[in-house]
């Protein structure tokens, strides 16, 4: 199985955990979509929606998602509330396979 492999659910479901382990099993790179876009911001996901709102969050979630969906066997734990956008769900639809 290769692309990349997207997990979804609620906040605090347990994506990041499972998304770690399933990534050392299959030997691939891991990476937490929140905590990438803090890394490319500099500032917490609380900061950026205290500054940018929900809009300018769920912009740069869908930019990086954009980004992630590009690398071919990467692991990716999404944020809560990604599936909330048509074009993240089209993005993760298309890109690789999506994990409940």
């Amino acid at each position: 199985m290769s692309g990349p492999i997207f997990l979804v659910g609620m906040p605090g479901s347990g994506k990041s955990t499972v998304g770690r382990r399933l990534a050392q099993r299959l030997g691939r790179p891991f990476v937490d979509a929140d905590k990438e876009i803090e890394a490319r911001c500099g500032v917490s996901v609380a900061t950026i929606f205290d500054i940018e709102g929900e809009r300018g969050f769920r912009d740069r979630e869908t930019r990086v998602l954009q980004s992630l969906a590009g690398q071919p066997d990467v692991i990716v734990a999404t944020g809560g509330g990604c599936v909330l956008r048509p074009v993240n769900r089209r993005i993760l639809r298309e890109s690789g396979r999506v994990l409940y």
